[in-house]
């Protein structure tokens, strides 16, 4: 996507986050499907046979919780184990606005963590798409439903309550930030997922284009929580099927322990 260059004096004074995000913002329904994602319900390469729950409303174990997560063998090129962070998650997310609400997201994005400390066994994946530079990072952990559900409806709320706002980085910069729905696929218990879109200024007059996708999803007594982020292309269909693929996943191996019983 090319970026404009013309919006440098409304950063400068009072920063118009409407005309910024217009520029910055392609429709999560824009353009096909990446042609190398691959995910589907069986396409992970790995054994997902592991030990089973005692009973049908036990949480996963440890080791069931790693079988669940969607890794690299799962979306294919050009998605690999993560390097690390990336810079922008410091200098862009880690950010401060009046607003309560609005200010919980920003912290959300940051910790990845809308749910709060899992309650009991948890596992993660972070992988890097080396065309885009994007960065995805998936959990699987066990939480209250009734606290995973009010979390989920904060979410859906969000697009209305903070549909637009400024916040200010660690460094004093001024960004834009725009909140939309991003529909997901109608799998597990209760779903919500959110594009996030930051505009901004680095200290050097460089713009920042940052776009963060934050998908969460309830199986049972677990919750999936989702992130796809970059200062490039990133691409909706991702986040939407990557939370399709592990919903399933994390319910064909809840399904497994009921069968035991």
């Amino acid at each position: 996507m090319t970026r404009p260059t013309a919006t440098r004096a409304l950063l400068a004074s009072t920063l118009s986050v409407t005309a910024l995000l217009a520029t910055a913002g392609c429709s999560v329904d824009d353009g096909p499907r990446p042609r190398w994602f691959s995910a589907s319900a069986s396409a992970s390469g790995a054994s997902h046979a592991v030990e089973q729950p005692s009973g049908s409303g036990a949480a996963l174990t440890e080791a069931q919780a790693r079988a669940a997560l969607v890794t690299e063998a799962d979306l294919g090129e050009p998605w690999a184990p993560s390097r690390g962070a990336r810079t922008w998650r410091d200098g862009l997310l880690k950010a401060t606005t009046q607003d309560p609400d609005c200010q919980r997201l920003l912290d959300v994005l940051y910790t990845e963590e809308p749910f709060g400390t899992p309650k009991g066994p948890q596992a993660a994946s972070a992988l890097d798409d080396s065309d885009t530079d994007a960065q995805l990072r998936y959990r699987v952990a066990a939480h209250p439903p009734a606290d995973v559900d009010r979390t989920l409806d904060w979410m859906r709320s969000l697009p209305g309550r903070c549909g637009e706002f400024t916040a200010a980085t660690s460094r004093g910069l001024v960004q834009g930030v725009e909140v939309r729905d991003l529909p997901l696929p109608p799998v597990g218990d209760a779903r919500q997922a959110l594009r996030v879109l930051l505009a901004g200024e680095t200290e050097e007059g460089e713009l920042t284009y940052l776009t963060m996708d934050l998908a969460a999803v309830r199986v049972g007594e677990e919750a999936i929580t989702l992130t796809n982020a970059g200062l490039d292309e990133v691409y909706a269909q991702v986040t939407q099927q990557t939370a399709q693929l592990g919903a399933q996943r994390l319910t064909e191996i809840r399904k497994q322990g009921r069968a035991q019983i």
